[in-house]
């Protein structure tokens, strides 16, 4: 059995059911009692090492055909060479004018390839987020100055196998404080919505200063086999500009804004409204300063 969700493709304006690809294995794992027993050594990060060193090697390219087609990747938006791995793959470079980033001053845009879901942040810093409540300080540990994020909004870019795995910042500006909190790998689909995911999951917390939306928060989630977050060490940066990229796997991107800075674009008010995802491109247009 799959797994699905119901998405709003803002390119083609339709919407279509999602599937959870390896869909079958997951219910296995999450909802058997052998599944659950073994879950805490599929989950750990020597079996995530013993997997990426795998995707690492020469031999891993047999899969990259199979992978392709079964996910439908136009190979035609991807840079034309050949891949030492299928890591090497998966963390590809889109050719040059296929991710165009929104202009204009104040203008909010998509940091990956992803499926947009908006959750409110509640006047005591609570986020309700697949039916598991979460303050901010279960997102981002301690420590860290969140009073101006109450009342705010949390955008949760959910990435699949199928997409541009490279990540960038969604406005200009400067790096105030990062760092890497350990945690599990659980997958981030809904089926994995019994456990806490963005508390328990491995991530890394960056807070920044931006032009047009003063202090916002990025939080890249590892997931189920994604063991590998590579962000570039960058002090100053621009709208769009690369931040990172995750290796093999699915993952998200979590990004908190503080009240009352942004205005969502109309048609990801509405279909977030119905609890749809919206799938946007990397440097898609979010919404605007206010």
């Amino acid at each position: 059995m799959q797994n699905s969700r119901l998405v709003y493709d803002r390119k083609t304006g339709t919407c279509y059911s999602d599937v959870q690809y390896g869909g079958g294995f997951l219910k296995k794992l999450y909802g058997t009692a052998f599944g659950r027993f073994v879950m805490p050594l599929v989950l750990s990060k020597p079996v995530s090492k013993i997997g990426g060193l795998y995707t690492d090697t020469w031999l891993s390219r047999m899969h990259i055909p199979k992978f392709i087609r079964k996910n439908n990747i136009n190979m035609e938006e991807y840079e034309d060479r050949k891949f030492r791995s299928l890591n090497d793959f998966f963390t590809r470079r889109i050719r040059d004018g296929k991710r165009p980033v929104a202009e204009g001053d104040g203008v909010f845009v998509s940091p990956a390839d992803s499926k947009l879901s908006i959750y409110p942040v509640t006047s005591d810093k609570r986020i309700l987020i697949k039916c598991n409540e979460y303050t901010l300080e279960d997102l981002v540990g301690r420590g860290m100055d969140l009073a101006d994020f109450a009342e705010g909004e949390c955008l949760v870019f959910r990435l699949s196998v199928d997409d541009y795995h490279r990540y960038g910042f969604p406005d200009s500006g400067k790096v105030l404080s990062s760092r890497h909190i350990k945690g599990r790998l659980h997958t981030v689909s809904d089926i994995s919505s019994q456990h806490r995911v963005y508390q328990e999951n491995s991530r890394v917390v960056s807070s920044y200063q931006t032009e047009n939306f003063g202090r916002i928060i990025m939080i890249e989630v590892g997931a189920l086999m994604v063991g590998r977050i590579v962000n570039h060490e960058i002090v100053d940066f621009r709208k769009g500009q690369e931040k990172g990229y995750f290796r093999l796997g699915g993952s998200t991107i979590v990004v908190l804004c503080q009240a009352g800075v942004l205005k969502l674009d109309e048609d990801i008010e509405e279909y977030a409204a119905q609890g749809m995802e919206v799938r946007l491109r990397y440097g898609e247009r979010v919404g605007l300063s206010t």
